[in-house]
């Protein structure tokens, strides 16, 4: 499969995608009374087909069961990352305030256009040790994130990814994306975003390598090995000491796919965890991967003999793209995360 990055090398490459962030970063987090906390918004005006897969033992999350192909719902409005442990799920109902304000949800009344029920489905990551413990995101939080919400957004200590940590080191949020180049897929963008805050490791101790950039190389994201005083540097780290982590995430396409083939994209999708982060799905991780298809890009059919229909090649080529740029967006959060109360960046350990 040939590919190349998306002009932004990010999930709002997929035309219809749009990412907004907000979040509280205090000086004093590291005396345990400020606050470094935050929520992200995926917003898709009009709507996107939707499903989910969740592999973590420890999930917190919010309209999952609606997002099963069985189920009646075929689309949602934005999908809400966030921090605060199951508290922070409260963050849902100021994004639905502000899709309901622009008339975003599934229409009530054909006579009053105001009456929509917008669907945002969610999850959690597990960071109340860092900063106040009662300080987490609210209502208000998912409102201005949801109005954020644009092309271009923040990356690392940002959103949903401020109060991350990956292993040892200081998690984030990271995005990326590819545009296929051949095949039934050839001009469909797959972009995801991942926030990383994993109970495994993210870098290989022997080389100082993350371990995402396995299947591109290290070339291909500046990467390193790290000298021996480096490496000791890492070693000398201490294990993450919170009890409750988990990584999540959004992958999009702009191709066009039913609830099912949504539900085989997160699924798959999986592959790109397991390849950047070590140990993944543990019972102390909650991980959940969103998949949306907004299906703004037609794809020619394909003629192939009945035994390979061209819906499932296409099928198989978003999968192998999918798990790619989690991959890729796993080390786009690590790389891009900046330090705080203690917690090392990877740039700090490794500088480029």
């Amino acid at each position: 499969m040939r590919s190349t990055p998306g002009k932004r090398n990010s999930i709002t490459d997929v035309a219809g995608v749009l990412v907004g962030h907000h979040h509280v970063l205090d000086a004093e987090v590291a005396l345990g009374t400020g606050a470094a906390t935050g929520s992200t918004v995926v917003r898709v005006p009009g709507g996107a087909t939707a499903s989910v897969d969740v592999r973590g033992g420890g999930p917190g999350t919010r309209e999952t069961d609606l997002l099963d192909p069985a189920n009646t719902v075929r689309q949602v409005h934005s999908v809400l990352l966030t921090g605060g442990s199951a508290y922070g799920l409260a963050a849902a109902d100021g994004v639905m305030r502000w899709l309901e304000e622009h008339g975003e949800g599934i229409p009530m009344d054909p006579a009053d256009p105001g009456k929509v029920v917008p669907i945002v489905p969610g999850a959690v990551i597990f960071d109340l040790p860092l900063g106040a413990w009662d300080i987490r995101p609210d209502t208000e939080f998912g409102y201005r994130a949801a109005a954020a919400a644009d092309v271009e957004f923040a990356r690392g200590t940002a959103g949903a990814g401020v109060g991350a940590q990956a292993g040892s080191l200081k998690g984030g949020i990271g995005s990326a994306s590819v545009v296929l180049g051949d095949g039934p897929g050839a001009g469909v963008t797959v972009g995801a975003l991942i926030v990383a805050n994993p109970v495994g490791s993210v870098a290989d101790p022997r080389t100082g390598l993350l371990w995402g950039a396995g299947t591109d190389g290290p070339d291909f994201f500046g990467l390193r090995h790290g000298t021996p005083a480096e490496l000791a540097a890492l070693a000398t780290l201490p294990a993450k000491s919170t009890q409750l982590n988990t990584t999540i995430g959004v992958i999009a396409t702009d191709a066009a796919l039913d609830p099912v083939g949504c539900r085989r994209l997160a699924a798959t999708a999986h592959d790109g965890l397991a390849r950047a982060i070590r140990p993944v799905h543990s019972p102390l991780d909650g991980d959940t991967l969103f998949a949306l298809a907004t299906g703004t890009v037609e794809v020619a059919p394909l003629p192939l003999p009945p035994a390979f229909p061209g819906d499932l090649m296409l099928l198989d080529q978003l999968c192998t793209a999918a798990a790619v740029v989690v991959e890729r967006a796993v080390v786009d959060a690590i790389r891009n995360a900046t330090a705080i109360a203690g917690i090392p960046a990877y740039h700090d350990l490794f500088p480029r």
